[in-house]
């Protein structure tokens, strides 16, 4: 390997690394956000009315918060967008580059 493809390897490395860390980031804040949002109409329903509070036991309420919080989480962590490019896009495009010529033919690239 040259020089000059090390050096374009570790820039694209580099940027993966900086794009994970910005969407991690990103989607940390979105799913905290997303907890509020689900906790108060969660706690709020358990409290108020009859069918949920007969139904709806702690357990219940924290699956319903955690799957909003992991809805949020990954959506806003696949969105964040670099150079016009989602994460998995990127990671799509960047696992196919050195790839053989019957591979980079798919329909999802």
């Amino acid at each position: 390997m040259s020089t000059v493809t090390r050096a374009y390897h570790d820039q694209r490395l580099a940027a993966g690394r900086r794009c994970s860390k910005e969407a991690a980031m990103a989607g940390s804040k979105a799913a905290a956000v997303a907890i509020v949002a689900a906790v108060v109409p969660t706690l709020a329903s358990v409290r108020m009315l009859p069918w949920v509070k007969a139904h709806l036991n702690p357990t219940g309420q924290v699956l319903v918060i955690s799957t909003v919080a992991g809805m949020a989480y990954f959506i806003v962590a696949d969105k964040t967008i670099l150079a016009d490019k989602t994460i998995l896009s990127m990671a799509r495009n960047n696992s196919f580059e050195d790839a053989p010529d019957h591979l980079k033919n798919t329909s999802f690239q």
